[in-house]
This record gives structure tokens, sequence and C-alpha cells, in this order.
């Protein structure tokens, strides 16, 4: 077993410190973003990794240098969230658990651009850290397939058990086991922030690009003027029922239509190409809602638009 300090910060961080502290490592430090307030008005509130930290009786610390001063063999980081300086990396030797198979979507946000570009199967790998942006040497790793319409909530939390595994698999044997690793192969792809403006739909997109959106778990448009979050949606196709003629209608107008077994749908949206059936909505102050609610509480008329009629920007 080893001594080891861990850095991370989101839920997909907790995982694999339960799992290291499972298998018997003693975790020396646990560094964590300091506390931030959520939402207007409210308190101070600890990472989720923090919180797992303390309900496990961990030494934690939002300081990196603490790092430097915890006798740690090894440094596991997690989704941390910041860059780790060569000045540290120096000092303490650091392999990461990267949500993605590298050189793959390098860099913040792995699963949300695996999902927006429609890949069919990520991964997680276990690196060694290194000064370049997750561009160390491969340990280990695991591929997972993407469901067609899978959001990235739960393919995070299926990545982040799968990292846990795989982490307490790559330290089974101690750190002096670990290895040099293998040089990734392959074109790499960068896999930057989202702009909050990348959540916004845009109607004029194909119905399966609309869906690739919503699948990130904060798309929005607008409805009436006020934002309409997008919580789950299915596309479907025009023609179903026979009764589509002439051209289609713009991008972001709501249909009648029926899907799969003919039923009829309270929201279809016309898109580029194709349809979205919205599934679930969530209106701006209110409670996630079945779109059949939705609709009986707004009293929905077909041919209303959403994102106000600007099918490009919406």
């Amino acid at each position: 077993m080893a001594r080891l300090a861990y850095l991370g910060s989101p839920a997909a961080a907790v995982a694999p410190l339960e799992a290291l502290v499972a298998a018997g490592h003693e975790i020396a430090v646990v560094v964590s973003r300091a506390d931030a307030r959520r939402g207007r008005g409210a308190k101070e509130m600890p990472s989720a990794v923090k919180q797992a930290a303390v309900d496990l009786g961990l030494p934690v610390s939002d300081k990196l240098d603490d790092v430097l001063e915890a006798g740690a063999e090894l440094a596991v980081v997690v989704a941390y969230g910041k860059i780790v300086p060569e000045r540290v990396l120096d000092v303490v030797p650091m392999i990461n658990v990267h949500f993605s198979l590298l050189p793959r979507w390098r860099g913040a946000a792995p699963v949300e651009r695996a999902i927006l570009a429609g890949d069919e199967a990520t991964g997680v790998c276990v690196m060694r850290l290194e000064a370049g942006l997750d561009t160390g040497p491969v340990l280990a790793r695991t591929e997972l397939a993407i469901g067609a319409d899978e959001h990235a909530g739960s393919l995070m939390a299926r990545l982040s058990g799968a990292g846990a595994a795989l982490l307490t698999e790559v330290l089974a044997n101690g750190v002096q086991a670990l290895g040099p690793g293998k040089p990734q192969e392959g074109e790499a792809t960068y896999a930057a922030k989202l702009e909050p403006g990348e959540f916004r739909i845009a109607w004029a997109q194909p119905a399966e690009q609309v869906m690739r959106v919503v699948r990130l778990d904060r798309a929005w448009t607008t409805f009436r003027g006020e934002r309409l979050r997008i919580l789950d949606a299915r596309v479907t196709a025009p023609d179903q029922t026979g009764a589509d003629t002439g051209p289609p209608p713009a991008p972001g107008r709501i249909v009648e239509a029926s899907v799969g077994d003919g039923t009829v749908v309270g929201a279809v949206v016309q898109c580029g190409s194709g349809r979205l059936a919205l599934l679930s909505v969530q209106p701006a102050g209110k409670r996630p809602m079945d779109v059949a609610d939705w609709r009986r509480g707004v009293r929905l008329d077909a041919g209303e638009m959403l994102g106000d009629g600007n099918a490009a920007g919406d």
C-alpha cells in the first residue's frame, strides 16, 4: 500500500478517492478547490471531494503547496481543475485519471466534447502527469461505449466508476511497480471548456446535433421570451403520419406529430432537418416537469416558436 496525496474537486472525483481508501492506501492529504457559494445569496459550500474527504476523516486543504509537506510517495489527480506547476511536479510524482481515450480529448471537457462530436466510445486513462496538457505516458486505459441517447451525467458517473477500478488496479502493487507508461499515439484533439452559449439550442441544426446538446444536461432555449431548459428529448422524423406536405416548418416551430407507436406527442419541434420530440422541460423559476404537464400549463398552441424565431442563434 502507498502513502498518497489526492487532488480533485467535483463529484466525478469522489469514487476514485473512496476506492483508494477502501483498498487500504494511506491518504496523507486531500487538496480540493476552496469553498464556494452555490446560487444567489447561498452560503459557501465545499466541493464534492472535500465533503467526501471530511466524511472519511481525511485531512483536507485548498492549498496545493500542502502536497509538498505531506510526505507522499505519489499524488493522484482526478479533475482537480487547476494546472499543477512544474515546481510541484519536480518534488512529488503524480498520476492523473483522465476521462477520455488519450490523445483524443485532452483538456477540460472531454466527456462533453465526446458527446457533441457524436463519438460512439470513450474511456478512462491513467497516465503520468507532466507539464504538458494531458500529454503524459499512459499507464493503463479502459474503453466504454457511449449510449446513443446517454446524457453527460450518466456517462460521467460510469466513467468515474471505471476510473476508480482502473486506478486501484494500477496501484495494486505499490508505487514502485508503476513503470514508465506508454507514449500516447495518434492525433491529439482538445476538449476546451464549454462556453455558456454552447448550451443554447440552435434549432437550425439537424435534430441529431440538437439532441447532443440536450444530452449535455444544460441545454436551453427561449419560449415566449423566457428561458426554457430542455431536460430530455428524442429525435423523431417528419412524415411519420403521412400528413406532412409542402416545405417543412421553420426551425424552432412546434408542430403536431406522432412518434413510435403513433401516439401524438405534445411538443415536437422542427429542426434544420428532422424533428425533436420534447420529453421533459424546466421553465424559468419552476420545477422540472413532463412536457405534457408543461403544455397544459402554458396552453401551448401548435405553431408557436421556440427560440423567439431566431433559428440560427437559438
